[in-house]
């Protein structure tokens, strides 16, 4: 049962922008955090921004200042912005929501997520930037 579902994604020259998407079940978006993932090929997955349910937000240092998580409860949907982007930002990006306020000690503390505080992900959105 897919339950979070991503989309946006595709492939973009260095120094433009994109726009991922993500939408789902109901419950998942009322809980305590939502998050976006990246994977690139031959490297951990890494948290690159995650949202609580008082709009904390998370960033990964290397994307901070280009990139923006926003979160449309009446959508059931949450949304990464990414801009200046750089060949490095290339890879299959994953929504995630958290079921266990865990997850608030990254958005509280204005960090980044880890991916062990969250238990439902997508099927992932694949961004290539290429230089």
């Amino acid at each position: 049962q897919v339950q979070l579902v991503e989309s946006g994604g595709g492939s973009v020259q260095a120094g433009g922008s994109v726009r991922l998407s993500c939408s789902g079940s109901e419950n998942l978006f009322n809980g305590p955090c939502m998050a976006w993932f990246r994977q690139a090929p031959g490297k951990e997955r890494e948290g690159v921004a995650g949202i609580d349910d008082t709009d904390n937000t998370g960033y990964l240092a290397s994307v901070k200042g280009r990139v923006t998580i926003s979160r449309d409860n009446a959508k059931n949907s949450i949304y990464l912005y990414m801009n200046s982007l750089k060949p490095e930002d290339s890879g299959m990006y994953y929504c995630a929501a958290s079921s266990n306020r865990r997850c608030w000690m990254a958005t509280r503390m204005h960090e980044p997520p880890r991916s062990s505080n969250y238990d439902s992900w997508g099927q992932g959105t694949q961004v290539d930037v290429s230089s």
